[in-house]
């Protein structure tokens, strides 16, 4: 089991948990919520159509509210702000759990490298799950192997592959509001997980020092996440896991960096 969004991400894992275990081992849940886009339901549709998988819709936002009602009087905030947004995520993730128990399913986590790296994503939310079939895969890697899912046949829809990524957890939001473009991202991420190199030497090989701070800064933070995440498949020569530990007990920074 697994949700389903609308964006490449989880198309990903959908594809190549249908194509690995077989259609009929496989079920969906849409969920939409007030922010979620209309392309969005017919781009899952046509997804699960292409699969051949199971597809159910449970809309969000009754529950949601009635989280913001009874906690809005301890809250006392004007303006929804980003724990606002990880209820969402989290609402999904109990829906998520509920169908696992209930039917003896496993959970797929369906984050990304990238996103895993840099702590943008909701921990007891969507990183949930009993196995994160694409932690291991950058987000540029995922349009990869996107392209390679549909070689032959689109069983990816191609609106799904080239709109812009987006949590949808408030109005117009996309990625690239909270983090450097997944190409340059993506380079720094290599440099420093997988081939060790330090701060420095990162801007020697011509990256902004100010991002590649941010960015190292974002990694360090989101070591208590990662250590809670999913178990997860290694495609890269450097996974989180057993193959990189880091204290999460103090806001820990190598002097590499």
């Amino acid at each position: 089991i697994l949700g389903l969004s609308g964006g490449i991400d989880s198309a990903l894992t959908a594809a190549i948990a249908s194509l690995a275990l077989g259609r009929e081992n496989v079920l969906a849940v849409f969920m939409p919520s007030r922010y979620t886009s209309k392309d969005n339901y017919q781009d899952t549709k046509k997804l699960a159509d292409n699969l051949g998988i199971d597809l159910i819709q449970i809309p969000i936002d009754g529950m949601f509210k009635e989280f913001l009602r009874f906690l809005s009087p301890s809250f006392k905030t004007e303006e929804p702000g980003v724990t606002e947004q990880n209820i969402q995520a989290r609402i999904r993730a109990t829906i998520l759990m509920g169908f696992s128990n209930r039917d003896g399913l496993l959970l797929l986590s369906t984050g990304n490298k990238s996103e895993a790296s840099v702590g943008y994503c909701t921990l007891y939310g969507d990183m949930s799950g009993g196995l994160a079939v694409i932690s291991d895969v950058p987000k540029t890697m995922v349009y990869e192997l996107s392209g390679l899912v549909n070689a032959e046949k689109e069983w990816i829809p191609k609106r799904i592959i080239e709109k812009a990524p987006s949590a949808e957890l408030k109005p117009n939001q996309k990625d690239q509001d909270d983090l450097p473009p997944y190409e340059i991202l993506d380079a720094v991420l290599k440099g420093y997980i997988e081939d060790l190199k330090s701060q420095d030497e990162l801007v020697q090989m011509g990256f902004d020092k100010k991002l590649v701070e941010n960015v190292i800064s974002k990694i360090v933070r989101s070591e208590y996440k990662r250590q809670q995440a999913a178990p997860g498949l290694k495609v890269t020569s450097k996974a989180f896991g057993y193959g990189r530990r880091y204290p999460i007990a103090q806001r820990y920074m190598a002097e590499s960096t």
